[in-house]
């Protein structure tokens, strides 16, 4: 069956005019795909970083790819953002998004309007997008993260965790099986709050909240983060207190998180490359676009992708870095 995507992927078609008597043969040129992607939020450095490498992208491949986002993390405004996609006729979405659950509806109307949708962070949408990408397995990374947190520890103590929101799928991933991990492998150790603490991926709001749990719990031993906000203004609370024997391990940048890492007021980060996320998503839709199949061992055009996997819709690369004092300065972003 012929269809718009298989239509889009076509190399080139005769132009109407070049169909008249006594015209010359005019080949019209191949469609320049319009790629998008729809990040969670404007004016953080994670975001700013994965919008370099959507348009490393466009240079590579002679595509119009770029990036949008709401410019704070309103799950509503993001959904709005890709209606007006939706009107625009663009060619795929990529997005990640602030609430998955949420964001179902209107990404199902794209794809009904033959658009490619390829998300990231958001391993639920793998039904609904036609592949969802992750630089890694998220149980996987979580139980990295608080381990991570458990040995700087000494494995006893308490501690805290900070997600964006609880709404946030990748980050309460993380959450849930660093805490399974927890429980199963660090029975001296104690989670003192009965959830995570919010802070929107927002730098004022995860300081004022970690130095209120830190009046709270003069005797905490430990933060981990899943956001960069909350990593790094965790880290920058200790040292203002010069408390180092509070451990401080999480989601990071080496451009925000290298400086305390550097001081000793944070004992590790791990994050992954967003550009290259960014950067692997679009490659993923330009494939879909030009009729190619994804495939199991194929090559995603960065490090950490480039022999991907592939369960039930979900394409896993093995894209984990974790920085340490010692070697986040081999970084460049």
């Amino acid at each position: 069956m012929i269809t718009r995507r298989t239509l889009l992927g076509s190399a080139a078609l005769l132009t109407a005019g070049a169909a008249l008597p006594g015209a010359s043969k005019v080949w019209a040129q191949p469609k320049k795909f319009e790629i998008v992607m729809c990040a969670k939020q404007e004016g953080i450095s994670w975001f700013d970083d994965m919008r370099t490498g959507v348009e490393d992208f466009a240079k590579d491949f002679g595509v119009n790819a770029y990036q949008i986002a709401p410019e704070t993390g309103d799950p509503a405004k993001q959904a709005q953002m890709v209606e007006s996609l939706i009107a625009k006729n663009v060619d795929a979405i990529l997005v990640v998004p602030n609430d998955p659950k949420s964001m179902e509806p209107v990404l199902q109307k794209a794809k009904d309007a033959g658009i490619v949708i390829v998300s990231h962070e958001a391993k639920s949408l793998a039904g609904t997008a036609d592949y969802d990408v992750e630089a890694f397995k998220n149980e996987d990374f979580g139980a990295l993260m608080f381990d991570k947190l458990a040995k700087a520890m000494n494995g006893e103590g308490k501690f805290v965790a900070i997600v964006g929101a609880l709404t946030m799928e990748t980050h309460m991933q993380w959450f849930n099986a660093g805490m399974e991990h927890i429980k199963a492998d660090y029975p001296d150790m104690e989670f003192v709050l009965s959830e995570p603490i919010e802070d929107n991926n927002d730098e004022k709001t995860a300081l004022d909240k970690v130095n209120e749990v830190l009046k709270r719990y003069p005797d905490l031993k430990g933060i981990v983060g899943c956001s960069v906000s909350g990593t790094s203004m965790a880290a920058l609370a200790v040292e203002k207190l010069r408390r180092k024997d509070i451990a401080v391990v999480g989601l990071g940048l080496p451009s925000i998180n290298g400086p305390y890492l550097e001081d000793g007021y944070q004992n590790v980060a791990l994050c992954w490359r967003p550009a290259d996320a960014g950067y692997a998503s679009a490659f993923v839709a330009y494939k879909l676009l030009n009729g190619e199949t994804v495939e199991a061992g194929m090559d995603l055009k960065r490090p950490g992708y480039d022999s991907v996997t592939i369960e039930d819709g979900v394409v896993y690369g093995d894209a984990t870095l974790i920085l340490t004092a010692e070697n986040w300065k081999n970084y460049k972003f």
